[in-house]
């Protein structure tokens, strides 16, 4: 879920001006995962953006202290919100750790990096949610180091069925600053798209593995 409105569609404006996210109906991208999208995110663009980091990072801190109230640490998944990560528990002074897709094949072995104890309160922060997967792995390794997991901020999701599914199955609350519904609305507003692309954007949020030009 969004919080705020307004600020879903200055983060979407954000997004779509330093071509984080790109729009493409008439020429899909491919995904890893074999699927065609007229979409693709990617918001590690955004910390080349001074300013846009500044914006990102107090405006998903104000979402972690209203939601959740202020944590202990805050944990980042890598490697796509490490940085984004840092920032939030930089702006509340509060520890910082990152969460591996997998432990590390030598060393320590580990998958969480950084000092957690048990029983501190975490939030989780990611940049962006599509099936919801990967983030929920991470917020698996947190709980069985003994956190106590809050709850997931993120820049952006594609608002897929299957991750709202998989996020209510973990009872895991998930906030994110933008949409897909915010950032259609917006890409619409400003021109970026017309009527007839909004129509094939739309249609493939419906069915995206499915999902044919």
């Amino acid at each position: 879920m969004v919080l705020n409105k307004d600020i879903a569609k200055k983060t979407a404006e954000l997004l779509l001006q330093m071509k984080a996210i790109k729009l493409s109906p008439n020429e899909p991208f491919t995904w890893a995962s074999g699927w065609k999208s007229p979409i693709y995110c990617d918001n590690r663009i955004t910390l080349s953006y001074p300013a846009v980091r500044v914006f990102l990072k107090e405006e998903i801190a104000k979402i972690v202290e209203k939601q959740h109230g202020m944590p202990d640490v805050i944990a980042g998944v890598a490697t796509g919100a490490i940085a984004i990560g840092i920032l939030v528990a930089q702006e509340l002074g509060v520890p910082f750790v990152y969460v591996r897709p997998e432990p590390k094949k030598h060393g320590r072995k580990n998958q969480i990096e950084g000092y957690l104890e048990r029983g501190q309160n975490v939030v989780v922060i990611e940049d962006l949610i599509s099936t919801g997967k990967s983030s929920l792995n991470a917020v698996e390794a947190l709980k069985e180091a003994g956190a106590v997991v809050k709850g997931m901020v993120a820049i952006f999701s594609y608002g897929f069925d299957i991750a709202s599914a998989n996020f209510e199955d973990k009872n895991i609350e998930l906030t994110t600053l933008s949409n897909y519904e915010s950032l259609l609305e917006q890409a619409l507003d400003s021109n970026y798209i017309s009527d007839k692309e909004l129509l094939t954007l739309t249609d493939w949020r419906r069915n995206p593995s499915e999902w044919k030009q």
